[in-house]
């Protein structure tokens, strides 16, 4: 631990002596790159690349951390989790390349380095702004194989169909599963409604009947009925006894 941050440290102090002397001799470049910040750039990819080689695991996140306290070296801890995403399809570090390919970019310089690793080769660049004051970027590129491209690509490919092909399938059994909550829907409703009785036939009400009357007491309509009775069919009033009386259902006389 304390050899690893020794050594961080020192890297450090170099970058920073580097940014200086690059900072004095910035106004001297024109379309062409300096020789002196050409030279300077040459000696920072080797270092930061031992740098990320050398970090443990378990100290990964302290460094991050450590590196996004100084405005100069943020690049260096975004590049913290690309290194721990390529680290195990590289193996260990074998060689470091002597060739430095410095160019100018937009903003500034970029340095790209090549390494040997015990599975695969790798391509290491760091980009600096214009007065290479500030590290604003890394970037590991592993040389895969042919074959290793073909593959992730086919499980990219299969991966990518696979999620379309599971989401369509949710839909439709989403939009299948409509027809259930409609019928769950009106059978919650059907119970939440009291029970209707069933509607009652309308029956055009009968005639009433007229219940039988004993009209024995009332001595005067009995009267004038027999005499009606009398006049009618000639008899004598006294032989006509009248016991009840009682509308006759279809009367002819209500006809006319």
């Amino acid at each position: 631990m304390k050899q690893y941050m020794k050594r961080v440290v020192l890297v450090l102090c170099m970058a920073a002596c580097l940014f200086s002397l690059s900072a004095c001799s910035s106004s001297d470049a024109g379309s062409d790159i300096n020789p002196t910040i050409q030279m300077q750039l040459e000696q920072l990819p080797a270092s930061f690349l031992q740098t990320y080689v050398a970090l443990p695991d378990e100290q990964a996140q302290e460094f991050k951390e450590q590196m996004e306290l100084q405005d100069q070296y943020k690049g260096l801890a975004e590049g913290v989790d690309s290194w721990l995403n390529v680290k195990d399809d590289l193996g260990a570090l074998v060689s470091i390349g002597d060739t430095v390919e410095v160019e100018a970019i937009d903003g500034g310089y970029s340095a790209t380095i090549n390494a040997v690793f015990e599975k695969r080769n790798m391509e290491f660049g760091i980009t600096t702004d214009r007065n290479v004051t500030k590290i604003t970027g890394v970037s590991f590129v592993p040389e895969y194989t042919l074959g290793e491209n073909m593959t992730q690509a086919f499980w990219h490919t299969v991966i990518g169909m696979g999620t379309v092909f599971v989401v369509l399938i949710l839909i439709s059994l989403i939009i299948s599963c409509f027809k259930f909550i409609n019928q769950a829907e009106a059978r919650f409703k059907k119970t939440e409604k009291p029970g209707t009785e069933p509607a009652q036939e309308f029956v055009p009400a009968a005639e009433e009947e007229i219940e039988e009357e004993e009209l024995s007491d009332d001595l005067e309509l009995v009267a004038v009925i027999t005499a009606a009775i009398a006049a009618s069919t000639g008899a004598n009033p006294s032989g006509l006894v009248v016991r009840s009386i009682r509308r006759a259902p279809g009367a002819k006389w209500k006809k006319g």
